[in-house]
């Protein structure tokens, strides 16, 4: 009676905090104030298609000899259930931003379209089944230019979490100037994640396994949390399947950790 007690309180708790705790505005302050305890600066990258927040160091490092690393955020809270789509998907906590935080490199982040910023161009498709769309791929490859440009480099690392892994992946197919490409529970292979998972296919989004052969010459690492049980470690090994013999990218399965835990505990000894 205790345990039923306690757990009806929980819920009661939850219900009437968690509007407020969870609001748009709750997500984007949680955003900018890790930004500003950690030095960092905002600002909104306008795109042919969106509008989109990234943060950077205010103590902007020369990069014109060493490559830019580019941090791309993941899904975010795209979904409130399995059946309900989130009304806006700004991270509850952004791991790519503190991942990308720990990094004392010349490090850059990136939301994804429709997170953190008010876009007319905005709808529920973008964070769910078209969330790899080509009109979304475009826009976060013209955000990169628009850093790179800003920064003043040469070259770049693309650094993706969860759903920013098969961003990052789309985005350095479309380039000649990725020299590095890492993904940290990447979903790599969305088809098979959809087929496996037996969840709703991502119609209308592309799915990086397709584009292998524009990335077969990038060096990569595939970081997977060994208790993983959103995005398995399946997913990239499906990706990998698709390369040549010599040619397959690295996988490292890392023991004991998830799809959010425990990846900035060991960042970013992890990718080296």
């Amino acid at each position: 009676m205790k345990e039923w007690s306690f757990g009806v309180l929980v819920v009661m708790a939850f219900l009437l905090q968690g509007c407020a705790r969870f609001s748009v505005e709750s997500r984007v302050e949680n955003a900018d104030a890790m930004a500003e305890q950690a030095g960092w600066k905002k600002q909104t990258l306008h795109t042919e298609y969106f509008s989109i927040r990234s943060y950077s160091p205010n103590a902007e490092k020369s990069v014109s000899n060493d490559p830019l690393t580019i941090y791309i955020e993941g899904d975010g809270l795209a979904w409130i259930s399995r059946t309900k789509p989130s009304s806006n998907p700004t991270p509850i906590n952004p791991l790519a931003l503190t991942l990308a935080m720990k990094d004392q490199g010349n490090v850059v982040y990136l939301g994804r379209p429709c997170q953190y910023v008010e876009d007319n161009n905005c709808s529920r498709k973008y964070w769910t089944v078209e969330r790899f769309a080509p009109e979304v791929v475009a826009s976060m490859d013209e955000a990169v230019s628009l850093l790179k440009a800003k920064m003043h480099a040469n070259q770049l690392v693309l650094v993706g979490y969860s759903g920013g892994g098969a961003v990052a992946a789309l985005v350095a197919a479309r380039r000649d100037d990725v020299v590095r490409l890492v993904t940290v529970a990447g979903n790599l292979d969305p088809q098979k994640w959809t087929q496996q998972l037996n969840v709703s296919p991502l119609m209308g989004s592309l799915n990086p396994a397709d584009y292998w052969e524009k990335l077969v010459n990038i060096p990569q690492l595939h970081l997977v949390g060994g208790n993983d049980s959103s995005v398995p470690l399946f997913v990239a090994e499906s990706y990998q399947s698709r390369f040549s013999d010599g040619k397959k990218p690295p996988i490292k399965t890392v023991a004991g950790f998830d799809h959010h835990c425990c990846w900035s505990t060991q960042w970013p000894e992890l990718m080296e």
